[in-house]
Parts: C-alpha cells; structure tokens; sequence
C-alpha cells in the first residue's frame, strides 16, 4: 500500500497554481487509502466522514471563489449538504446527521472536485488571478483545507477505532519502545512580550492583531508529558480522586466512565492503544496523546506543576524552529523526544494552554460570510498550541491558535507542564 502521506509544496518557493493542486492531491492522497464504505461513516456527532471533508473543502473554492464570479454550481443541492456552520450563506445539514447522507456518491464527490478544481485552475490562470483579494481568499482556502486534512485524519481514527477489529488506517508494524530523556526546565524571566502574528505570511484573523502581553516569571518543561508519566498518574488513582479535577472534568470522566486516554484498551499483558498504523503496546517514551483539557489540567495538578498559559508557551516558541513530528514524517503518530536539543514544540501534540479562547485585543471580525470563520466561536473553548504529528507541514506557526471544547478527546492533544518555580 502506498503512503498517504505526500509532499505539499511550499507557497514561498511555488507558483498558486502549483500550491493549489498540492494541497488539493494531499487530500485525495489521504483518502485514497480507504473504501468508499470507509468514507461514509460517522462515529459520533463531532466526526465527519471522509466524504463530507472531501465535499465541504470543494464547497469552499466553489461558494467564495466561483459562484461570485459567474461559475454555475456543479449540484444546487451541494450548497445545502456541504455548508458547515456559514450562516450567511444559507440553510445546511445538521452536523450530527452527516453520515446519513449516501447520496451523492464518493463517486460523485470524486468528480465534483476534478470540475472544480478545473475551474479554480482557470481562475487562477485569468486576469483576476492576480487580484489581491482572490489570492487572499484563495490562501485562506487552502488552509482551512489543510485543517481538514487533519481533521480528515483525526476523523476516521475515531471511525476505524470502533470497528470491533481495529482496522489500521495506514499499516505498519509497530516501533521498539523507547524510554524518554529526563524531564527539565527552561526558565522565562518574565516581562512585556510581543503576541500575535504581525509579519508577512498568511495568518488567520485569530493570530491577530499584534499586541504586547504580561508574562509572569515562569518555566517551561523541556518535553511534552510520556506515557510512562501518565501511567504512574493512572496508577496513584487520577482518575479515582476528585480533588485533582475541576468540577466539570469530574463530571465528564465519571460520566464517560474515563481510566486513560482515548483508545487505549487495559488487558492481562498491559495497556495496548488503537493508532492510525494499528493496535500496538503503549509506547513508555512517546508523549500521552487524545486527552481532554480537563485530563491533562488534572495531571498537572497532580504533577505539582500547571498548564502553561498561551502567552507563555508563544513567548518559548517564538525563538524555536517550525520542525518536529508534523504529518509530512509519515509517522502518523506522536515520537519519544530525542536529544536535548528537541524540545517538541512543534508536531506530536496539541499542547493544551489554560487559555480560553477569546479575541486579542482590537480583533474585528472579516466583513461577509468569511467572517464567521473563527470568531463566533471564541466561547467556552481552550487554546491549544504546536501542532500535531497529523498537521500538515507548512500550516503551522508559533503564533497559529487552535481550540476545542474542554471535554474533547478524538484530537491529537497532550501535555506540556509549566509552573512558577524557577524564577522566584
């Protein structure tokens, strides 16, 4: 079976044509590995089958970049079954309901890209190719689907995880386990530091504006948290002891019925997890991953330490490299740290922040539907920092700002630890 995983080409060192139909073939690459019967299904409300991605990524160039400029829609139904949460645009599909849609085909879902992407490639070869605000809004594009992409990934783990034999996505047998490095510190003096993204490159509207933030003197663990620590907090009761938790997190896991992470499955012979290339033993070495924020606040508690504020973690990550375990490494899985010299923060995990998600100062909204890309949003959820090893390369930064809700554990998140200790 041949990789999934392709090249996406830079946008620096190409042309937007070629960036284009890069990241359009990652997408077929990714789901070229599974059935049409794969693609349909959907495992629980907030998971969307590989289909639906495919479709709503196509529904985005063909809603504000086409039909604006005279292109007919391909399937005047598609407007209604791919529209995600744009209000402005018009009525959708109700999101838990995805998987119940059969009709069109993967088939016809296939053949409603190429016509797309037809006419996207004509777009961009034209006159009006060259508009700033068409490039801009065909960059936009381009990232939010390079977040399906992982979406698409995170997606069918969940899918594939409740099929009573743990089909792998990917096969592969599994890696010798690996132990980690010791944890350690690195110290932050505090101070007056600058937020945001404020150069050039492409940017969402929630990495900015740029503003300056108060930091507190702090450090900052070296490595994300390993198994092996967590399955120490597992064993000294974590999951049994409330005082650890938050209120709602207590709530949650007793009511979920939580004792480890997602897909991790106990036995007479230890713990085995359910991964992307298939059922293998928990890794000691390789950082905890598909924990709540409510989990990972509870094992920091239990740490003696805190989760890192998202000023904090930026104020480390502003000087570090964009490198690690990102999707284009084919791993499809978090790595056991390596030398001193990496610090994992970028690709693994997402890293939780005790930051809810909320406007920086000054932010407006973008006028039209696109608008609603990501402000509406900043409610009851956490920012999470760093990337994934499910995170296409290219479309992280240290200034990039996820978010999930506090509950939510089918996304690639973990744990870095940071606390006041080092600098009082």
């Amino acid at each position: 079976m041949r990789s999934p995983v392709t090249a996406t080409q830079s946008s620096a060192t190409t042309s937007l044509a070629d960036r284009f139909h890069a990241v359009r073939d990652q997408t077929e690459a990714l789901a070229s590995v599974l059935s049409p019967e794969d693609q349909v299904v959907q495992s629980m409300p907030d998971v969307s089958p590989t289909k639906w991605h495919r479709a709503h990524t196509t529904w985005f160039f063909e809603t504000f970049l086409l039909l604006p400029h005279g292109h007919q829609p391909v399937e005047e139904s598609y407007g209604y079954l791919f529209n995600s949460y744009y209000e402005a645009v018009g009525e959708r599909h109700p999101r838990p309901d995805r998987g119940l849609v059969s009709r069109p085909s993967v088939a016809d879902v296939a053949d409603y890209r190429c016509r797309v992407d037809e006419s996207m490639h004509a777009l961009i070869e034209s006159d009006r190719g060259s508009d700033p605000a068409i490039v801009a809004l065909i960059e936009l594009g381009l990232h939010h689907e390079q977040q399906h992409q992982e979406l698409l990934l995170m997606d069918i783990k969940h899918v594939l995880s409740h099929n009573r034999f743990s089909p792998a996505y990917d096969p592969r047998p599994g890696r010798p386990p690996e132990v980690a490095r010791e944890l350690g510190w690195v110290d932050h003096p505090g101070g007056v530091v600058d937020i945001g993204h404020g150069g050039e490159g492409f940017h969402f509207d929630n990495e900015a504006p740029r503003h300056r933030a108060l930091v507190q003197p702090h450090r900052l663990a070296d490595r994300l948290v390993t198994n092996a620590e967590w399955l120490e907090f597992m064993a000294d009761g974590g999951y049994r002891n409330p005082a650890l938790w938050l209120s709602a997190g207590w709530h949650t896991a007793t009511a979920e019925g939580w004792n480890a992470p997602l897909y991790w499955c106990g036995s007479n012979d230890g713990w085995s997890v359910h991964t992307l290339t298939g059922v293998h033993p928990v890794d000691p070495g390789e950082p905890v991953v598909h924990i709540s924020y409510f989990e990972a606040d509870a094992f920091a508690r239990w740490a003696g330490a805190r989760l890192p504020t998202e000023f904090e973690w930026e104020a480390h990550a502003a000087s570090a490299p964009v490198e690690g375990n990102l999707l284009p490494s084919g791993a499809l899985h978090p790595r056991c740290a390596g030398d001193a010299g990496s610090r994992q923060m970028f690709g693994d995990v997402w890293e939780w922040t005790v930051s809810a998600y909320a406007p920086y100062p000054r932010f407006r909204t973008a006028a039209g539907a696109v608008g609603e890309y990501n402000g509406k949003f900043m409610i009851d959820q956490q920012v999470l920092r760093g990337g994934s090893c499910v995170t296409p390369g290219g479309h992280v930064r240290a200034t990039y700002r996820n978010f999930f809700p506090t509950g939510s554990r089918w996304l690639f998140g973990g744990v870095r630890l940071a606390d006041d200790g080092g600098a009082r």
